[in-house]
């Protein structure tokens, strides 16, 4: 672990890869020191704001550093966010043809298995799943869409995702739905948020 100062208000702790992200954010979420006011987990990193009214930043750096990482999903999990999704995108042949699997087996793999949001960006909604069958591990297009649709479902790397509004995008687009990423009239406005469960269901 490695902590660089982010602001007079923030600590960014650096991590060897995601899966360390993930069981650290899971134990520090879960046992959140007084004055912390927000994290933000990454690819390789989490963000901890905290309150200098309350906490300092070397209290921030101990609580890190004596932190050990929780494995594995917590059992009190709340249950999974169900998303429909209609198998229709434009990609979807041509990840069939990357992955071996063909259109079937690419629709099954994706709602085999149960998908966590690792971390959240991009755009405001749109969360990195992880956790997915690695058979559908895809690079990403060659040359990126100028718009991609809101709701179109799509696969990059390890990685499935949603997007939550009409955008340039470069992912593997496998399909739509009609889920709402974002609603800024909901509480809170994202659908989807850092440790929550996905499951994907063919419409």
């Amino acid at each position: 672990m490695r902590l660089l100062d982010a602001g007079d208000s923030a600590v960014l702790a650096e991590f060897d890869d995601l899966d360390t992200v993930l069981a650290y954010f899971r134990a520090l979420d879960a046992d959140r020191l007084a004055g912390v006011v927000d994290l933000v987990p990454a690819a390789r990193t989490v963000l901890v704001r905290f309150d200098r009214a309350a906490t300092g930043r070397d209290a921030i750096a101990r609580w890190l550093r004596e932190t050990r990482p929780l494995a594995g999903a917590d059992s009190e999990a709340a249950a999974p966010v169900r998303i429909g999704v209609r198998y229709d995108g434009p990609d979807l042949p041509e990840v069939g043809q990357l992955t071996g699997l063909g259109v079937e087996g690419v629709i099954a793999a994706h709602v085999g298995r149960d998908w966590t949001v690792a971390f959240a960006g991009f755009a405001p909604g749109f969360g990195y799943l992880v956790g997915g069958d690695p058979a559908l591990r895809v690079p990403r297009r060659a040359t990126p869409r100028v718009a991609v649709p809101a709701g179109a479902v799509g696969l990059a790397g390890e990685f499935s995702g949603v997007y939550p509004r009409s955008s340039p995008g470069g992912w593997q687009l496998i399909g739509s739905t009609d889920a709402r990423m974002w609603d800024a009239d909901r509480d809170p406005p994202a659908l989807l948020h850092p440790g929550v469960t996905v499951r994907f269901h063919a419409l």
